[in-house]
């Protein structure tokens, strides 16, 4: 009695032990699994801010490279400009020099003009005034009539010097020029050209902050604004409506740009955006996106640890409740044994109640997760770079004529050399080629199209008059479906349709009646297959059927749709005949070949082809089933009237 008073005591002892346990376990995991969580969600925020910061300190340091770069190209523009602008003079000189009486006309100066390629040409006399040249409007303007001019007045105590000017707005219209000026060799005249430097302005818009913008919107979901740092000033972004606008105005503080040089987040136009900032000369640029877009995928990726960490929160529950009653009941050794699941990769109540290593270790294998999801895109694009398929890329403006596209593009669409040649050199030619493309969709495979002898699937994107294009070559898997549809389609034994494939080419030719014509339904069954078949066996009895297979798909002199509907049935669909007479004759021609044809069904044995068979005239459009019955009922006849 005493003892079942212990045994009864400690087992309402453990009962309530386990339930405390129990209770302790599920708390502690909840909140683990919530600290983990919220761990995950922190440290993948701070990746995503890092990569931003990164991706924005990239693009600060390009751009500061092409800054300098096309620095270098303008500079070497303006030499060229300048050494060609006072090899213009010097020519010009000449010919003045040799041939004074071009002097008198103002067409000839425009034409000598043209010929050596400037914009004017002005002669000085000797008193720095100007008595001749392409534009009169200017004559009598001197040296001293304005300060651009006055670049040129040491010439008239020096006559060795020969002067360029930088870039700078003329006197007369402030219109930017580039003037180069010296003596005649017999010193009667100064000649002065001056050249609209279009070159040296195309270079300078490189240097653009806009134009440096629009180089680098890989990534659509950001942003780049240029603040000049004196005004606070928008003076470039990619967002055109914010060009002019105060940073205030779009919900930027010049504070936080020197604050936060790791980035910071603000209300943009608003929305809650992300910015980094850095200084480039006299203005700030940086690199703003959308919150939503930053973290978008964080959600999807918490959520998914969060279904694995609540299915090892009941698994670790399960476990705890399993190892109580272990414990109980086998002891010392059950943990032991445990230890052994443990190390075999299965994980129990141990981990959370008596050792901290096993949650560091699951901690291990939550991040090896968490780098996994967010190294999925990345090894995704690896695979593809793997695979075997031809992806072309095109692009082209619809009013330049020139087209750009990727090396496989004249594989992808079957072109030849000259073919290739042509279309890359005219826009036009090659929009009519895409759209005669579009005009041999292939049925039941979206944007997809013959080529040729192959298969594409096509998709353009147009914005305004650009247009960018992928053509990747779907010729294999077109292929495969097409095959995979006709064995569907036709009997494997005889080459003829089946009942599936015989549905769907009626239904076809159904929908265009104009076609059909004088049309007739033939049932025909082949006479003997059993015997043939016991006789001979089957191999022999399939090259019974193929015979006669053979022999109605050649019926007629015109449409013919020959079908095998089992065993030795088969159904002739005739049409396309011009009158019932002309009908009629094809059918009798068929009735005379009745039971006077043969096949080898082996090297000794040569058999008669027999077959009895009935036809239905068409009498509707939609009377088929009505031919086929009446064809069947001939067909018994017909049978029957043979076994006579």
């Amino acid at each position: 009695m005493m003892l079942n008073e212990q045994t009864e005591l400690k087992t309402t002892g453990l009962k309530t032990l386990r339930q405390i346990i129990s209770q302790y376990i599920r708390l502690l995991t909840v909140i683990l699994v919530v600290l983990i969580l919220n761990i995950i969600v922190y440290i993948q925020v701070v990746n995503e801010q890092q990569q931003a910061y990164d991706n924005a300190m990239r693009t600060f340091q390009q751009i500061e490279q092409m800054l300098a770069g096309n620095q270098e190209e303008i500079e070497e523009v303006i030499t060229e400009y300048s050494e060609t602008c006072l090899r213009s003079a010097e020519a010009i000189a000449y010919i003045i020099q040799n041939e004074p009486s071009a002097l008198e006309s103002v067409e000839e100066l425009k034409n000598i003009a043209r010929l050596v390629g400037v914009d004017e040409i002005h002669f000085f006399d000797k008193t720095g005034r100007i008595y001749a040249g392409t534009h009169p409007e200017y004559y009598d303007f001197t040296f001293d009539s304005g300060e651009q001019m006055a670049f040129f007045k040491p010439m008239l105590e020096d006559h060795s010097l020969k002067l360029v000017q930088e870039i700078t707005p003329n006197t007369a219209e402030e219109k930017m020029m580039q003037y180069s000026a010296l003596w005649s060799e017999n010193g009667e005249f100064i000649v002065q050209v001056g050249m609209e430097p279009v070159s040296v302005m195309k270079a300078t818009a490189k240097n653009e902050l806009s134009y440096l913008f629009s180089q680098f919107r890989v990534n659509l979901e950001a942003h780049y604004y240029a603040v000049d740092i004196a005004s606070g000033q928008i003076v470039g972004s990619t967002e055109l409506d914010c060009l002019g606008k105060n940073l205030t105005e779009i919900g930027l503080d010049e504070k936080y740009f020197s604050e936060y040089e790791k980035g910071f987040h603000a209300r943009v136009n608003g929305r809650t955006s992300y910015c980094v900032f850095q200084r480039a000369g006299d203005n700030y640029i940086g690199r703003v996106i959308a919150g939503r877009d930053l973290y978008k995928r964080i959600p999807e990726t918490t959520a998914a640890l969060a279904v694995c960490l609540a299915v090892i929160a009941f698994a670790l529950s399960l476990a705890v409740t399993r190892y109580m009653d272990r414990y109980v009941v086998d002891g010392i050794r059950s943990i032991n044994e445990k230890l052994g699941r443990i190390a075999e990769g299965y994980l129990d109540e141990v981990i959370a109640v008596n050792s901290s290593a096993e949650f560091a270790e699951l901690s291990s294998y939550i991040n090896i997760m968490k780098q996994s999801i967010l190294d999925s895109n990345r090894k995704m694009s690896y695979v593809l770079r793997k695979t075997n398929m031809y992806i072309g890329v095109y692009e082209y403006n619809e009013r330049v004529k020139r087209v750009r596209f990727t090396e496989y593009i004249p594989r992808i669409l079957a072109l030849d050399e000259g073919e290739t040649k042509q279309l890359c050199l005219d826009a036009g030619s090659f929009q009519r080629f895409i759209d005669e493309v579009r005009k041999n969709p292939v049925a039941g495979e979206p944007e997809t199209f013959g080529v040729r002898d192959r298969y594409v699937k096509l998709e353009e994107i147009r914005d305004h008059h650009e247009v960018f294009g992928v053509v990747i070559d779907v010729t294999e898997s077109v292929n495969k479906r097409k095959e995979i549809e006709a064995e569907r389609d036709m009997d494997l034994l005889t080459g003829l349709y089946n009942r599936r494939g015989l549905e769907q080419r009626l239904s076809a030719l159904f929908e265009k009646p104009e076609e059909l014509g004088s049309s007739a339904a033939v049932m025909i069954d082949a006479d003997n297959l059993k015997v043939i078949n016991d006789t001979y066996g089957h191999d022999a009895g399939d090259v019974y059927l193929r015979a006669i297979a053979e022999l109605i798909a050649g019926v007629g002199t015109r449409g013919c749709v020959a079908a095998r509907l089992g065993g030795d049935e088969f159904v002739l669909f005739l049409y396309g005949y011009a009158s019932a007479g002309e009908l009629e004759a094809a059918l009798q021609d068929f009735k005379e070949i009745q039971d006077k044809k043969t096949a080898d069904l082996n090297d000794e044995v040569n058999v008669t082809l027999k077959f009895s068979f009935g036809f239905g005239l068409m009498k509707e459009k939609d009377g088929y089933q009505e031919a086929l019955r009446e064809a069947d009922e001939r067909m018994y006849e017909n049978k029957r009237e043979r076994k006579k």
